[in-house]
């Protein structure tokens, strides 16, 4: 799985920064999944390789406009790209109606199909590679993380528990390979029983809006990634707690507290520069995380890109 981030500002796009959105990248093939569409997201597409002919899904966190004014336009340019197979739209119910009225208003008629799943339901939704899960978080506006779990991971037959129930090579194998449950001697056998996977299932967590990180306890199970907004520095606190937002030292403890091995800080108020040698700089969110988080400490920026291997080691991208 590969992460690159197309917008790492909260609220408005700076000179350097553009608003919230982030794809994940499928491990194999060019499919890929859109989490929050701010505006100006189809522009940043233009700079990758990524296509919209690819896009798997799109996933919205919450209806806010950083993280969704860009949607009517992307949707718009897959068209116009000749795009016909379906996309699946996970985002709340509030996200439907305002498509459905600038679609009637603006006359835009899309050459594919539209399968909308609200995340007000919690749904949980299976594509060929991954598997979503979605989860509740505290916002202003209702918000939600989504879980992204590989489904299909490299495994190899157990070939003495095959043995021991007398099943013989040949057929029969390859079907449990492939997944598939067979019928042996009057007895039903499940593939997942004989199968021993090769690595553990790689997970990434990544969080809408949300001023109570503790809440994603359960969502960070197993996980290896989790991607967080850090709006503000602790300094502000006060502040974060008024709009519903988290700062860095809050979000840092969370993942210390629950172990989890990587953390991405992203969604940062333009008030913190580039600039290390100023102050408030982003520099100052990541001395704050650091201070209370001994796993690997990531701060987004647009257009990094950072990849989890089979082994669940994670890293940037060599020439991002």
């Amino acid at each position: 799985m590969n992460l690159l981030f197309l917008g790492t500002s909260a609220g408005v796009p700076t000179k350097q920064r553009n608003v919230a959105g982030v794809a994940l990248r499928e491990s194999k093939g060019k499919g890929w999944y859109l989490i929050d569409c701010g505006e100006g997201s189809q522009h940043q597409v233009l700079h990758t390789k990524l296509s919209l002919n690819s896009l798997k899904a799109i996933l919205i966190t919450h209806v806010h406009g950083d993280h969704c004014y860009g949607l009517p336009g992307l949707l718009a340019s897959a068209a116009m790209n000749g795009r016909t197979e379906p996309l699946t739209i996970v985002a709340p119910a509030g996200i439907k109606a305002w498509l459905d009225a600038t679609f009637e208003t603006t006359q835009l008629s899309l050459s594919f199909d539209v399968e909308f799943v609200c995340s007000d339901e919690l749904p949980s939704v299976e594509f060929e590679r991954i598997a979503v899960t979605t989860f509740r978080l505290s916002h202003r506006a209702p918000s939600y993380a989504y879980g992204f779990t590989e489904r299909k991971v490299e495994s190899a037959l157990d070939v003495d528990k095959l043995a021991q129930k007398g099943i013989p090579r040949g057929p029969l194998w390859g079907q449990l390979k492939q997944g598939a449950d067979i019928e042996f001697a009057g007895e039903r056998f499940k593939s997942r029983d004989f199968l021993i996977s090769k690595h553990k299932p790689r997970k990434v967590v990544i969080a809408g809006d949300n001023d109570q990180p503790d809440l994603l306890s359960e969502a960070c199970v197993g996980a290896q990634v989790l991607v967080h907004e850090a709006t503000y520095t602790e300094a502000m606190a006060e502040k974060a707690g008024d709009v519903g937002h988290s700062y860095a030292k809050q979000v840092a403890a969370f993942a210390e507290a629950v172990a989890l091995p990587n953390l991405v800080l992203t969604h940062f108020s333009p008030r913190y520069q580039l600039n290390p040698h100023v102050s408030p700089s982003i520099e100052d969110i990541r001395k704050e995380a650091q201070c209370v988080y001994s796993g690997s400490l990531y701060l987004a920026r647009d257009f990094l890109e950072l990849t989890l291997d089979k082994s669940g080691h994670f890293s940037e991208v060599a020439g991002e």
